[in-house]
This record gives C-alpha cells, sequence and structure tokens, in this order.
C-alpha cells in the first residue's frame, strides 16, 4: 500500500517558501526587526514539523517496504542508517546533525542557537525535498 505524501509534501513546499522569503535581503531590510525574528522564528518551526515529518516517514517506508518491526525500537542514528541503505537519503551524519538541532529547539530558546538552527534549516530543505522524491519514485 502507497504512502500518503501529502503532509510531507506540503511540509517541504512551506519551508522552501518561508526561507525564500526569510533568504530575500531586499524584503528583510524592509522589515523591524521584530519581524525579522518572527519570520526567522517561522523557518525554524516549519523545520521542526518538516523534520518530524521526515524521520516518521522514513521509518513508514521500512515498515511498509522491509518489514513491520524492521524500524522498531531502533535509535535515530540507525533509522538514518536503514534510510541510507534503502537509498532514501543520502548522508546519514547530516541528518543526525538535523536532529540534533530539533532536539535544541525542543529545549531551549535564546537568538543564538535559533541562528544556529536557521543555518541548519538552510541545508535541510535540500535533503528533505531529497527524501520526498525518493518516496515518491519508491511508493509502490
Amino acid at each position: 500500500m502507497p504512502l500518503v505524501l501529502d503532509s510531507l509534501r506540503s511540509a517541504v513546499t512551506a519551508l522552501r517558501a518561508v526561507q525564500a522569503k526569510s533568504e530575500d535581503s531586499a524584503f528583510m531590510a524592509g522589515q523591524d526587526e521584530v519581524t525579522r525574528e518572527a519570520i526567522r522564528a517561522g523557518v525554524i518551526l516549519h523545520f521542526e514539523f518538516t523534520y518530524e515529518l521526515s524521520w516518521k516517514f522514513i521509518r513508514r517506508w521500512l515498515a511498509t517496504n522491509i518489514g513491520r518491526d524492521s524500524a522498531d525500537g531502533v535509535t535515530r542514528r540507525e533509522l538514518f542508517r536503514m534510510g541510507a541503505e534503502n537509498r532514501l537519503i543520502d548522508d546519514v551524519e547530516a541528518w543526525i546533525r538535523y536532529h540534533a538541532a530539533r532536539n535544541t529547539t525542543a529545549h531551549t530558546y535564546n537568538l543564538s542557537i535559533a541562528a544556529q538552527v536557521y543555518a541548519t534549516s538552510l541545508d535541510f530543505v535540500h535533503d528533505a525535498g531529497r527524501l520526498l522524491a525518493a518516496l515518491e519514485a519508491r511508493n509502490d
């Protein structure tokens, strides 16, 4: 049974859109500091839920295509390793960094950490898009 990828597709699209706005220097220059921070916070929020959907879809794909128990109880590193072995993702270490960034946002918020997570999200959106493309290509 194919996975319904609409939620991941929407999340990746929304993350791309808000990142594009946040990287539009002319637009951002016309905003006050509060608005600029709110837009960057929006990028971080979109990163958080897109990351959460991403790893859950890796797990679902593995359960559907490899075996129901294949990803049960494994660490995130092991899950990403399995995802790479099955050509869903390319770089396990990058996904571990995304996981660490997501954990950071879940436990604290300050401008320095927010800036680091924002920067991480700029890389993540490309990998999330590649994951979505791999899932779409192998979703039968």
